[in-house]
């Protein structure tokens, strides 16, 4: 069926399994386009959707997305290695279960998804974008912080697995499995969320990485997507853009995924 542009009461009953924020393009008739925001660990969406506020894409509807499980304060990491909640909005995670590596004492990076992975790419992809507002999935483009960067590239590495990839046909035969694309800043794709089957293709969804570590964890996202840009800003640590300079390549993303044709 034809999109339609979704309504407040489209979102409805997602409300209290999955919180949300939700910012419409001006005219709300101009959307043609959606993005989904994933907050860092232990922070909360309500820093990313003033995020979404502030850059303002034309003709997306940005929907800033809660994390699907209460972090504990006492496991608040660092403010200089990830983003730490706001406060008010609370402090919530991505992962099935939080692992603590006994000879660091560092959280485990890839905790599991798959959660996350039903209540995104089930619940609000498939249920309510594509089966009730008739969106496809090469509508949607993901953005993510730290662990919610990781959370999108597996996100879009995942629809690779047949077992596990949601219905997008409308009777007129398969849709490619692939999203518009997918922003990761200092999070790397979790070993989880790669398909295990040895000949696996390469993801076809466009996907940008900001401060992640050169070798290792740039040298996974290009072996499992075909199309991958690689962003390393002066300084070193892990946050948010600061600056117009830092800015510039995401919003030079969005702009090439946003008028290019499926």
């Amino acid at each position: 069926m034809a999109p339609r542009i979704p309504t407040e009461a489209d979102f409805a009953p997602l409300a209290s399994r999955l919180r949300h924020t939700l910012h419409f393009p001006s005219p709300r008739e101009s959307t043609t386009a959606i993005l989904i925001l994933f907050h860092g660990l232990g922070d909360s969406e309500a820093p990313f959707a003033g995020f979404a506020r502030s850059i303002a894409l034309p003709g997306v509807l940005a929907i800033s997305v809660r994390g699907t499980t209460p972090l504990q304060p006492s496991l608040l990491p660092d403010d200089a290695v990830l983003r730490a909640g706001s406060g008010a909005g609370g402090h919530f995670h991505w992962g099935d279960d939080l692992r603590i590596d006994p000879a660091t004492g560092e959280l485990d990076p890839d905790p599991g998804f798959e959660r996350a992975r039903k209540a995104i790419m089930e619940d609000l992809v498939a249920d309510i974008l594509v089966g009730t507002c008739g969106w496809e999935l090469s509508d949607v483009i993901l953005f993510g912080f730290g662990q919610g960067g990781s959370l999108a590239l597996g996100l879009a590495s995942s629809l690779r697995k047949a077992d596990q990839v949601v219905d997008v046909t409308d009777g007129g035969g398969p849709k490619p499995m692939t999203l518009k694309g997918a922003v990761s800043i200092g999070g790397p794709l979790p070993t989880s969320m790669i398909p295990t089957r040895e000949a696996r293709p390469r993801s076809d969804t466009s996907v940008l990485v900001c401060q992640l570590d050169e070798g290792d964890a740039v040298d996974v996202v290009k072996r499992e997507f075909s199309d991958v840009r690689v962003v390393q800003w002066k300084r070193r640590d892990v946050a948010m853009p600061r600056d117009r300079e830092e800015v510039f390549p995401i919003m030079k993303f969005f702009a090439d995924r946003l008028k290019s044709g499926w």
